[in-house]
């Protein structure tokens, strides 16, 4: 027999024929465009892959991607990703969703997902807004947030996505944003990893949130980015900073670079298996340190659906499936 052979997509093959409606200027413009130019380079096939979605703006994504998708209900769309990957395991399931969508309404099933850790791909769209509703403030809204529900300012105290995901017990972390370079790279470690990859991805919502992520994504603000890199020091702001460990405190710190020697000045090498130091850099405030994005955590371990066919074959060995025998025996049915 013949081997198939392997079938090259370009990002054109992504795309659908519908039109795709965001507000002119919305951040997920540029996450459709880098989606569809990663599913060339991961070797994916749209026959192949499907989309699952709950309800926002972000959820409209599966109607852009020529594939198999799900445009389900609010906060739901974990739980029937779920269900297309127990069905068949061999698709490639990526789930879209927003802070809204994952971590209100969806917080609880956002979490299961994550602890049991079915191999999927999580992208959140983060814009700190409701955006589809007209603007309230979301679960991630900063302290102060003035909205239609918060008009003299959020009290509530925000959720914080990747630290959100870790406390579940996500064995993939990872940040970027709308329109960063890297975030092609940040998607094809999250396909590499076997398991629930969770990605939150910071979006420009520019009618109701507008510029609220500009104090680290504007060109003149990028020196406040630490892109981390496995078995790479974390510097930032043109290598002149870093980030080290106060060991009387056990608290990450800034330090000084200088002429280069982070060595000298005590500056931390990531390493994405270490998941005590990805919990601190997720809860470092922006302001005072700099916003940690990239592979933040990285350590797989056996996933869900390996568990649950490997339990079925279990069971099943050695046993022949007979519906009609089942359904003579009477009122009851008796499970060995």
């Amino acid at each position: 027999m013949n081997d198939m052979t392997p079938i090259k997509t370009s990002p054109k093959d992504w795309e659908t024929d519908q039109e795709v409606r965001w507000c002119p200027g919305c951040g997920d413009y540029a996450i459709l465009k880098a989606v569809q130019r990663t599913m060339p380079e991961i070797g994916g096939t749209p026959e192949n892959t499907v989309f699952v979605s709950g309800i926002g703006c972000s959820s409209r994504f599966p109607y852009y991607m020529e594939t198999y998708g799900f445009h389900t209900i609010h906060g739901r769309a974990p739980a029937v990703a779920t269900g297309v990957k127990l069905a068949n395991p061999d698709l490639d399931v990526w789930i879209i969703t927003g802070d809204g969508d994952a971590l209100s309404i969806g917080g609880n099933h956002t979490m299961h997902l994550l602890r049991r850790n079915l191999n999927c791909q999580v992208l959140l769209f983060n814009n700190e807004i409701y955006g589809l509703t007209k603007g309230q403030y979301s679960p991630t809204s900063r302290e102060g947030t003035r909205s239609p529900s918060t008009p003299f300012g959020s009290v509530d105290h925000p959720a914080r996505p990747c630290a959100f995901a870790l406390g579940a017990g996500a064995r993939f972390v990872a940040r970027a944003y709308d329109v960063s370079k890297q975030l092609v790279d940040v998607l094809k470690a999250a396909h590499r990893h076997k398991g629930t990859a969770f990605v939150e991805i910071f979006q420009n919502c520019i009618v109701y949130n507008a510029d609220v992520f500009a104090g680290f994504t504007e060109k003149a603000n990028q020196n406040h980015q630490l892109w981390l890199e496995d078995g790479k020091p974390m510097l930032f702001d043109a290598g002149t900073k870093g980030i080290a460990l106060d060991s009387d405190k056990l608290m990450l710190k800034v330090v000084d670079v200088v002429d280069g020697d982070w060595q000298a000045a005590g500056v931390l090498v990531h390493d994405i298996t270490n998941r005590t130091v990805a919990h601190m850099l997720v809860e470092m405030p922006f302001g005072p340190f700099p916003m940690a994005l990239g592979i933040l955590y990285d350590d797989p371990q056996p996933t869900f659906e390996e568990a649950v066919i490997a339990q079925n074959e279990q069971i099943a060995a050695g046993k022949k499936p007979d519906l009609q025998s089942l359904i003579s025996k009477g009122q009851t049915w008796t499970v060995d």
